[in-house]
């Protein structure tokens, strides 16, 4: 077979195979716009530079600051239930949590999207990296399919393989970067830049780790987890070798009961509620925040003392 031949093989027969598929009436699934399992990678340019939000809350650089990620937007639903998609349950979330923190006082607050756009999956976990943010959360809702029965929310961290992994990619790309963790990686080996980034991400996986604990701890009671609540995935919006993140999928939108709560004021409110609490406990722990916040909430208030 001669080299022409082949290339028109190589060409014709996905066409024909396709073809032959509509004609018989074959459905072929094809991912939706934006779902997140599309990468692109732009060749021979440099990388556009992120548009960072604005930080709110106190005018003080001391005082920490979270990055709230709403999921998906624009032309990313996310998961889809009856009625409702995910993109516009977890942003109604995100505000919330943002105005109870804001209210509250005391921790600056940055939000990856504030209205229905997409934001490039690489750039949410970048943004609280550029921001130099001390904490990271992505908000999601979850889809069971025909499965209705399965609820409750889950918090995911990155598992151990992923974070090894990223740490290799991360020093490999930044290995001319000043500093990551107050560790000096500059004019480092590749080998030693590999080695120091990898101990950051350990660190800020223990960091994480604890803020998934607080959160489960901080909800328990207040809104309904699954089993399994606490999870670790390679997720590529946790990589950031250098910010804690977690993402909280907050329950399935195929389950009547958890929509009932994703789509109220009162269910939202409630998950607000939990996350400000996890998170000012968090910060409350490293002494980042003057107001001394109490170890746990029993017979607490969810509202957190003036700074």
């Amino acid at each position: 077979m001669s080299l022409r031949d082949l290339l028109l093989l190589v060409v014709a027969l996905p066409a024909l195979l396709v073809g032959g598929a509509i004609a018989m009436g074959v459905q072929i699934p094809v991912p939706h716009w934006g779902r997140e399992y599309v990468v692109r990678l732009a060749v021979g340019a440099e990388a556009q530079p992120i548009d960072l939000p604005a930080i709110l809350g106190p005018d003080d650089p001391d005082r920490p600051l979270v990055v709230i990620d709403a999921g998906h937007g624009g032309r990313d639903p996310g998961s889809v239930g009856p009625g409702v998609q995910e993109k516009e349950i977890v942003l109604a979330i995100a505000l919330k949590l943002r105005d109870l923190l804001l209210e509250q006082g005391g921790i600056r607050v940055a939000m990856t999207r504030v209205d229905d756009r997409i934001v490039v999956l690489a750039d949410r976990p970048e943004i609280a990296r550029q921001l130099d943010a001390d904490l990271f959360l992505s908000i999601h809702a979850d889809s069971a399919g025909d499965m209705n029965s399965v609820s409750g929310a889950s918090i995911y961290t990155l598992s151990n393989e992923a974070s090894s992994e990223a740490a290799a990619l991360f020093a490999a790309r930044e290995n001319n970067a000043d500093r990551l963790n107050g560790v000096e990686i500059e004019g480092a080996s590749n080998e030693v830049s590999a080695i120091l980034v990898e101990l950051s991400q350990g660190r800020t996986q223990e960091s994480a780790t604890e803020f998934a604990q607080l959160i489960a701890r901080e909800g328990e009671g207040r809104i309904v987890f699954h089993p399994s609540a606490l999870r670790s995935a390679g997720l590529a919006v946790l990589r950031a070798p250098d910010v804690p993140g977690v993402l909280f999928e907050s329950g399935f939108v195929t389950n009547r009961e958890d929509r009932a709560r994703l789509t109220t004021e009162e269910g939202r409110d409630e998950y607000a509620a939990v996350l400000a609490r996890a998170i000012r406990v968090y910060f409350a722990r490293r002494a980042d925040v003057d107001a001394p916040f109490p170890a746990s909430t029993e017979g607490a208030s969810t509202g957190a003392p003036t700074p």
